[in-house]
């Protein structure tokens, strides 16, 4: 018999799709700090995902996965949404397009932090 090692973070119902074709699953439940670790990692390989595929379904997936970063992290979805917005209102959206060369100044101002 052979066995695959995925080890990683799967949704909630692929260990019983995996059964119900005939195989084995080897699963375990994550501790909070393990799950946050496996998150970070899951929203690697989604971005990823769209990057190749340019596909708006993995859009949805990230944007899953960063619904449950903020749950980790203590914040709801609604909460994130209201920073974004907050953000957004301060410091403006994407709408325009701009693009930022470069800033000139004198000494070390030129802090890229506060863009």
């Amino acid at each position: 018999m052979t066995r695959t090692i995925h080890n990683k973070l799967v949704r909630d119902k692929i260990v019983d799709i995996i059964e119900q074709s005939g195989k084995k699953a080897y699963s375990r439940i994550l501790s909070p700090d393990e799950f946050f670790n496996e998150l970070m990692k899951k929203l690697h390989e989604e971005v990823s995902e769209f990057q190749e595929s340019n596909d708006v379904e993995e859009l949805a997936d990230i944007l899953e996965v960063v619904e449950y970063l903020a749950i980790a992290k203590g914040a709801s979805m609604d909460e994130l949404l209201k920073i974004k917005e907050k953000k957004s209102l301060e410091r403006g959206g994407f709408n325009k397009r701009i693009f930022l060369e470069s800033v000139e100044c004198e000494g070390s101002h030129g802090n890229k932090k506060d863009y």
